[in-house]
């Protein structure tokens, strides 16, 4: 017997437009990325990453333990003058975000971040651990 298989042609029309990237030239458009650096210092973590156009006041970093995220939002003016058509823009606008685990604690009371020209730096000194101490009963 033979096997009958119907086919829709809008099912791989409208699938293709809401699951596939939108391609132009063949290349897909991605959300963009954090590309990090993290380096150990001995005494500190040395963070690296990379958020090209991005205000300094749309940046959060949480450190929890040996846990950093790292989170911005994307904004851009948008410039359109008059009687022209933008036919692809591959800009991002949203929110990007980064979570991370070191291998010990971070002491978030002396950690510190400064952002320059695209980049965001972190220093981040590890926690000492404290030796435990045997206390004497009296």
């Amino acid at each position: 017997m033979a096997n009958i298989t119907r086919i829709d042609p809008f099912d791989d029309l409208f699938r293709g437009f809401f699951v596939r990237p939108v391609e132009f030239n063949g290349a897909p458009v991605q959300p963009p990325s954090i590309k990090m650096d993290v380096k150990d210092q001995g005494d500190s973590y040395q963070v690296h990453a990379e958020l090209p156009g991005v205000a300094k006041d749309d940046i959060h970093v949480i450190v929890d333990g040996n846990q950093v995220s790292i989170s911005a939002e994307v904004k851009q003016e948008k410039e359109t003058k008059e009687g022209e058509r933008v036919l692809r823009s591959e800009r991002y606008f949203g929110k990007v975000s980064r979570s991370f685990q070191l291998e010990q604690d971070i002491d978030d009371s002396k950690a510190d971040a400064k952002f320059n020209d695209g980049v965001l730096e972190l220093t981040l000194p590890k926690r000492t651990t404290s030796q435990s101490k045997r206390l004497n009963i009296a």
